[in-house]
């Protein structure tokens, strides 16, 4: 990490954002170590996340979100099908539509999952941290947030 010239000197931008990148990559890596690991690929967690997110979408709708052919999305989706994450069910305004959502059974463990890593973090937090480095951690929060949606 870039250390500061003095401790009331702030990193310089460029020192600031390869710090911070590595930061959370670090944090991100040990958040996964926290749920069993499965074999879904990059294009399978982003419908997943989406449909978790969002709710039901049509195919189309899909691939739109994620920049890619609706031939592509499909086999994705088939895919997602095969391991029961997701069904497709009839759209009730169009029956030509077929909209694809999250099964209970994924959303459970998708539930479940999210629980592990937010216990890991609480641990880690109540550990690590001080109350006023938590408070301080929950203003930066607000700040990642607002990058984030940049």
């Amino acid at each position: 990490m870039a250390k500061s010239p003095s401790s009331t000197e702030p990193a310089p931008p460029a020192a600031l954002a390869g710090d911070l990148r590595i930061a959370l990559g670090k944090l991100s890596r040990r958040l996964r170590e926290q749920v069993h690991p499965n074999d879904l690929t990059h294009a399978q967690k982003s419908v997943l996340l989406r449909l978790d997110r969002d709710g039901p979408a049509t195919v189309s709708a899909l691939a739109r979100a994620g920049s890619v052919k609706p031939q592509s999305m499909r086999v994705t989706v088939a895919a997602l099908e095969a391991m029961g994450a997701v069904v497709g069910k009839p759209d009730s305004t169009d029956g030509r539509q077929t909209l694809i959502e999250l099964t209970p059974g994924f959303r459970k463990a998708l539930k479940e999952s999210r629980a592990a890593k937010d216990d890991w973090l609480f641990r880690a937090l109540q550990a690590q941290l001080s109350a006023a480095e938590q408070a301080e951690l929950a203003k930066a929060v607000t700040l990642l947030q607002r990058l984030a949606e940049f």
